[in-house]
This record gives C-alpha cells, sequence and structure tokens, in this order.
C-alpha cells in the first residue's frame, strides 16, 4: 500500500502519465474542487479517459477540494496567512463527509498504489499536503489498531 502526491503543473498530459506510469500508480484521486482546467487534457472527462487507456483508475473528490477563497496564502510557507489557510483547510477536513472521502482514499490506497492529484507541483504549496497529511493519520492508526 502507498499513497503519495503529484501535480500536473509544467506538464503535458502525456509527461504527467508517464510519471504516474513510472510511480507505477494504480489509481488517481483528484482532489480538486472542480476538475477543470485550461490546460489541455487535465480537465475531468478528458484526464479520466487518457487515464483509462493507461490502465489507471480515476477518482474524483471534489469534498476535498480547497475552496477558492482559501487558496491565496498557499504560496506563502511561513506567514500569518499562510498558517491561517492551512488551519482552515485542515478544520473542513473534521466534516463528516471529507471523513468519509479521506476514508475512502486510504482504503483506496490499501488496495494498490494511488497518487493524489491538484495542479502544484510543489506539494508544501498545495492543500493536498494537508490531504496527505490526513489519510496518512489515518492509515498509520489503522495499522496500529490492527
Amino acid at each position: 500500500m502507498s499513497i503519495s502526491g503529484i501535480g500536473y503543473e509544467g506538464l503535458t498530459l502525456d509527461a504527467f502519465i508517464s510519471k504516474l506510469r513510472i510511480r507505477g500508480v494504480e489509481t488517481l484521486v483528484d482532489v480538486r474542487l472542480n476538475a477543470i482546467s485550461r490546460k489541455r487534457g487535465f480537465s475531468k472527462r478528458a484526464l479520466a479517459e487518457a487515464l483509462g487507456e493507461a490502465g489507471i483508475a480515476y477518482v474524483h473528490l471534489p469534498v476535498l477540494g480547497n475552496q477558492r477563497d482559501n487558496r491565496a496564502g498557499y504560496g506563502e510557507l511561513d506567514s500569518d496567512l499562510a498558517h491561517d489557510v492551512r488551519d482552515r483547510f485542515r478544520q473542513e477536513l473534521q466534516s463528516e463527509a471529507a471523513t468519509k472521502a479521506i476514508r475512502e482514499v486510504a482504503d483506496l490506497a490499501q488496495a494498490g498504489e494511488l497518487a493524489l492529484f491538484c495542479y502544484e507541483q510543489d506539494e508544501q504549496h498545495c492543500h493536498r499536503e494537508q490531504v496527505l497529511e490526513q489519510v496518512r493519520l489515518l492509515m498509520a492508526r489503522d495499522l496500529v489498531t490492527s
């Protein structure tokens, strides 16, 4: 079981899929609130189709997306705004719907190689860092109680 993050910033669709194949990713979980992109091939339908042709499953979990008004501070790492937006998103991940989606991601990761997907190449500048943190905490708790 394995889980990692990946962004498509600076990549073509072919290069992105190649990276997924090199990593052995079996399932890509899209954690964008809205699975649309101005970059060709990265909107939900086109991406799901291309991934399917590559033998990679696609799952979109918009409940794990970050609200538009909470994105500005992610460009920074150590400012009041950076801490505030990350704290706000961590709070959103405590909702019942988000908790259920985090469990779904953990279950998928138990079944095979999984990557969480959003735009930013650098995970430190993306909300998926907090999603990965929560999924990994859940998976670690599951291992301890097993």
